[in-house]
């Protein structure tokens, strides 16, 4: 078993760029979903939770008070065009395209290849079941920014096995 299995530690992959973080401040690759938060263009205290499926490209859009986006009729809004976009900076665009199961959009405008990619599979718009998680993992990650930074363990991460217990 590697070290790294064994540690109490998740490994971080850097991103790939540098990204602005007021467009959309989280992004995630996780359940099967590329799925994130998206502040509004024209509400400072409105952010939407979207997400595309793997494979499918099924999408959702909503507030984080459960109202569905006014521009996803269909077809991807800006938010979730924003969010891919992110995505492909902060991963890179050939880790994007293999988690969605789309095409590798090469590196000469990525986002906009990979969106028109998945734009003329013409996707679903999805359900929403899991915008109340992604928008609860949003607001664990903004309490970590509220911490000072130090190199002791945080007490509420602290069931993380330290070793492989021996058999």
């Amino acid at each position: 078993m590697p070290d790294w299995e064994r540690a109490s530690l998740a490994r971080v992959v850097p991103p790939a760029r540098p990204r602005k973080l007021a467009k959309v401040p989280f992004v995630e690759l996780a359940d099967g979903r590329l799925q994130g938060v998206v502040s509004s263009g024209s509400d400072i205290e409105r952010v939407y939770v979207s997400s595309v499926a793997s494979g499918t490209f099924e999408f959702s859009c909503g507030t984080n008070n459960n109202r569905p986006c006014g521009g996803a009729r269909g077809s991807f809004c800006n938010h979730v065009r924003a969010l891919i976009t992110e995505a492909v900076v902060q991963y890179g665009p050939g880790r994007v395209a293999r988690y969605l199961k789309a095409d590798d959009p090469g590196d000469e405008d990525a986002a906009a290849t990979l969106i028109a990619g998945m734009t003329a599979a013409r996707p679903p718009q999805g359900d929403r079941g899991s915008a109340g998680t992604v928008f609860s993992r949003f607001l664990r990650h903004l309490a970590y920014t509220e911490f000072a930074p130090a190199t002791a363990p945080l007490p509420e991460l602290q069931w993380f096995p330290t070793a492989r217990a021996e058999a």
